[in-house]
């Protein structure tokens, strides 16, 4: 089945690579070498006209969070490594709250934190080039930075100040499309640099501009990001593989926001970072290559970015939807997955799609996170290993040239199935996955993610809420502080909570008795006063409370 294609936004316009050459300004002085300009003058100058990009914005963040959400719920690893360092305490006056978490931290560990949960579990969105990067890294430094700048505003009662979430999503758009502009053509995997270091240019870069730096100040940040260096992809590669890649994004966040810390202090930049003869980035660490761009930097990132609707690897959603697709044809037929002779699948490159395709036609359902793992029942079913014998996975070279063809970026697969009566089902072939920008249905799935995600932590009640603010014309005008209370789950809301508890179960009593409330009335009556106190708390506690109230 193939997915009809309409045309998007996105510029293809070139641009020549750049020159190593040194510049000077009239007076002789060395200037910041282009990259570095270019960088700073987009994110404090270019306005955002364009509505999609504000809506997309929207859905990235929440999406964003509600990765966060997930991992801090589920990983037993993050949880080590996140809150306060020592000897600091939980909490600090104005501090950045960690959603989901009692924690208030400094600007620079809520950074690192905040981008190590979004990133952990590897569940949010991602951006097609020659590298695969996660634009919504930005969110741990964007969000951390925001929300501590709104605090310190508030409490010195400086209404001018407190940044807003309009503040947050121009962040957000611009951080996505610089990375992602540097992502596009130039391949920092092939010379064993980790593409993290994206994250920490594009982060500073907006950072910097939510503090208030002047142009020079924030050139000087930019320019020490890329003066760090770059981790090594070891940790990312065979043998090496461990927990650094979960933590990447937080580590780039945290540093992101030092270096903008340290220009704020005056620190001079470092001019030629990149440019240097070799001493310098491109020379040092990029093999003597210069950047290329493929278009000037706008909106088109966010607007074509990927959500990862589902937690399968991003380049085999199209072999899966096929297959799905190939399950339904058989139980029409009446016929199961033993009566497979063969399945040729094409796709972008050649990815082992073979478990996960077997894994799909088996379950006749898409694989969960557990599936992938040594104690998951299917890891040691032989049926599996036996589909896999069947598979043969070869490279289309037209899907490869879509996926890096800038308009289209499609991750395509088709899958061809042959019966043991040597009968072959026709092809079925799809471009785009869901989460692709050309799926109408994308936004919804990911709202519905969103909204799966964040019940991890919240309840029904404060997720509705949180979503009908984002819906509101007043979501661009409310203070960043206040949407991150939003985010702390209600039993950790309500500094008073005890107190409360016995207010609530008090008043409950007192209108049960004088008869003002019927029973059926009153579990909701006083869950209302709950969540508005917000300690959700109560929907685990109310059961045991009623069954004492059905005893009276």
């Amino acid at each position: 089945m193939k997915m009809k294609e309409v045309q998007t936004s996105a510029s293809t316009a070139s641009l020549p690579r750049r020159s190593k050459d040194v510049k000077v300004d009239r007076n002789g002085v060395t200037c910041y070498d282009e990259e570095i300009t270019n960088i700073v003058n987009y994110t404090y100058d270019f306005e955002i006209t364009s509505p999609q990009a504000w809506t997309r914005a929207t859905s990235a963040l929440l999406d964003a969070i509600g990765a966060g959400l997930e991992s801090i719920t589920t990983s037993s690893e993050l949880s080590q490594i996140i809150g306060p360092n020592f000897p600091s305490p939980d909490t600090i006056p104005n501090g950045f709250k960690l959603p989901g978490t009692k924690y208030q931290l400094d600007m620079v560990k809520g950074a690192f934190d905040m981008g190590a949960m979004i990133r952990y579990l590897n569940h949010n969105d991602v951006y097609l080039g020659a590298e695969w990067t996660h634009p919504s890294d930005n969110l741990g430094a964007i969000l951390s930075t925001a929300d501590v700048l709104s605090r310190v505003a508030s409490s010195n009662d400086d209404q001018d100040s407190i940044l807003t979430m309009r503040h947050v999503l121009v962040a957000l758009i611009k951080a996505y499309e610089i990375q992602g502009c540097f992502q596009g053509k130039n391949a920092f995997n092939k010379a064993g640099l980790d593409d993290i270091i994206l994250v920490k240019v594009a982060s500073t870069a907006v950072v910097s501009w939510l503090m208030g730096l002047p142009k020079e100040q924030a050139k000087a940040a930019v320019s020490h990001a890329w003066v760090d260096g770059n981790p090594l992809r070891a940790y990312r590669q065979f043998p090496n593989v461990g927990p650094r890649k979960n933590w990447a994004a937080g580590d780039a966040c945290m540093r992101a926001v030092q270096l903008a810390l340290m220009a704020k202090t005056g620190q001079a930049g470092v001019k030629t970072a990149l440019s240097a003869p070799r001493c310098g980035f491109y020379d040092v660490l990029f093999r003597g290559n210069t950047f290329d761009l493929p278009r000037p930097f706008g909106t088109s990132v966010i607007e074509n970015v990927f959500f990862k609707v589902y937690t399968t690897e991003s380049h085999g959603m199209t072999a899966l939807e096929a297959a799905l697709l190939t399950c339904t044809e058989l139980k029409e037929r009446k016929l199961s997955v033993s009566d497979i002779k063969s399945i040729q699948s094409p796709s972008d490159r050649d990815h082992s799609l073979g478990y996960m395709i077997a894994l799909t036609l088996l379950k006749s359902a898409l694989p969960e996170p557990n599936d992938y793992q040594n104690t998951s029942s299917w890891s040691k079913d032989p049926r599996v290993e036996e589909l896999r014998d069947k598979i043969t996975i070869r490279e289309d070279a037209e899907f490869t040239r879509n996926y890096h063809d800038q308009d289209l970026r499609s991750l395509a697969n088709a899958i061809r199935v042959t019966l043991n009566d040597d009968t072959k089902l026709d092809e079925i072939v799809i471009h785009f996955p869901q989460g692709h920008a050309r799926r109408r249905e994308s936004l919804q799935l990911i709202e519905e993610k969103a909204r799966r995600n964040l019940g991890l932590q919240l309840s029904a009640r404060r997720i509705d809420t949180i979503f009908e603010k984002t819906k509101s014309m007043e979501f661009f005008g409310m203070s960043v502080s206040e949407f991150m209370d939003l985010f702390v789950p209600g039993w950790l809301a309500w500094r008073g909570g005890t107190c409360f508890w016995f207010l609530a179960w008090a008043r409950a009593m007192e209108r049960l008795r004088a008869g003002r409330v019927a029973r059926r009335e009153y579990d909701g009556w006083v869950s209302d006063i709950w969540t508005e106190a917000g300690i959700q708390a109560f929907e685990i506690l109310g059961s045991s409370y009623m069954v004492i109230l059905n005893g009276l």
